[in-house]
């Protein structure tokens, strides 16, 4: 079982032991409880430490010296974020910056090591920047649109227009679960045009993220939500037509872990966006029949850019596979992208290797 960490009356005693895992994460999640039931079968003890002790300013520099006296394997769970508004996201994402800083000092004054080093997962955070990573390293991505980044419904246009494209999708720099994600449409000879999205504008509260996809057709809607959506800073990506299986567009979710693809799951949608809290649906990738040089791609482009990141080993990584010619392509990566329903509540293979992982000292 794992052990709740009470800095108060046995931080000091713990933190002079040898914790081979020490898990910084939420009580009660999924993520909680089945990387506990894979340390359980490792016989792996897990010293546990909850996101809201860590994070309250109160106890903050006493969590840091306890931290900074421990010997084991540091992994990061991402905090909860209970909030639907969607100009509270770099609010948010600030203040988890600042906490994996802080983090990060453990790295140089203490025995401790990091399952995701705090900077690694920064640089994921980033989805403008961990793009441009992998573009320099010359792997196969999603297409940005150019260099500019249009703050309104027009510039979009006109970049459109400009570029010849004319359907993109929107994606805001930071952000998780598919929040403010959009995919739009626009004819310019006709002035149709189509968005899909999560997200939806209320009244005092401005762009929320409603989890339930929204299809908007009329330009009276579509320019004060792409306005407000855009004033938040997005990447502007073409929209790549993706393979079929059946009647269904689908993209891979894999989960690589020091250099083994332990999972890969398909997401299957009749629209196109995947997430799966959108009831779209998970797929065993064996049911598509990819040929045994289509997965040996995905893998390799999933390893590659692995190593673009120092200090990262573990990641959830997104990719389409083109329609056509099934060529990879990386959508995103998250470095805490690791919780898959279909592993948890199968083998949980995941959290066993991680779980293995934290036991090579």
């Amino acid at each position: 079982m794992m052990q709740k960490a009470r800095i108060q009356t046995e931080g000091r005693e713990h933190a002079d032991s040898i914790w081979h895992a020490v898990l910084l994460g939420n009580p009660g999640t999924k993520r909680t409880a089945f990387f506990e039931q894979a340390a359980v079968q490792k016989g792996l003890p897990v010293f546990f430490i909850d996101w809201k002790d860590y994070s309250d300013p109160r106890q903050s520099d006493k969590w840091q010296a306890c931290l900074e006296t421990m010997q084991g394997r540091l992994k990061i769970d991402p905090p909860l974020w209970n909030s639907c508004l969607l100009r509270e996201l770099p609010v948010l994402v600030s203040d988890y910056q600042t906490q994996l800083k802080r983090l990060s000092v453990c790295a140089d004054s203490s025995r401790l090591q990091f399952l995701n080093h705090p900077d690694a997962i920064m640089q994921l955070l980033d989805k403008r920047l961990c793009k441009q990573t992998l573009v320099q390293a010359g792997l196969p991505v999603t297409e940005q649109l150019g260099s500019v980044h249009p703050d309104s419904a027009q510039m979009l246009l006109d970049m459109m227009h400009s570029k010849r494209v004319s359907q993109v999708f929107l994606k805001p720099v930071y952000g998780s679960g598919g929040a403010g994600v959009t995919a739009f449409r626009w004819q310019p000879s006709t002035g149709r045009m189509r968005l899909y999205t999560c997200a939806a504008i209320q009244p005092d509260e401005g762009l929320v993220n409603t989890k339930r996809l929204r299809c908007f057709c009329q330009p009276e809607e579509i320019f004060p939500l792409l306005n407000q959506l855009l004033k938040l800073g997005c990447l502007i990506e073409r929209w790549h037509a993706k393979a079929l299986y059946k009647d269904y567009s689908y993209d891979l979710r894999a989960v690589i872990q020091d250099g083994s693809l332990d999972f890969v799951l398909a997401r299957l949608s009749k629209g196109p966006i995947t997430n799966l809290h959108l009831n779209n649906h998970p797929c065993d990738v064996a049911a598509l029949g990819l040929s045994k040089d289509v997965l040996e791609s995905v893998h390799s482009v999933c390893k590659k850019a692995m190593g673009c990141f120092p200090g990262l080993r573990t990641a959830g990584i997104d990719l389409l596979l083109e329609k056509g010619n099934l060529q990879p392509r990386i959508i995103e990566m998250n470095a805490q992208g690791d919780l898959i329903y279909r592993d948890i509540y199968g083998e949980n293979l995941i959290y066993r290797h991680q779980a293995a992982m934290m036991q090579q000292l």
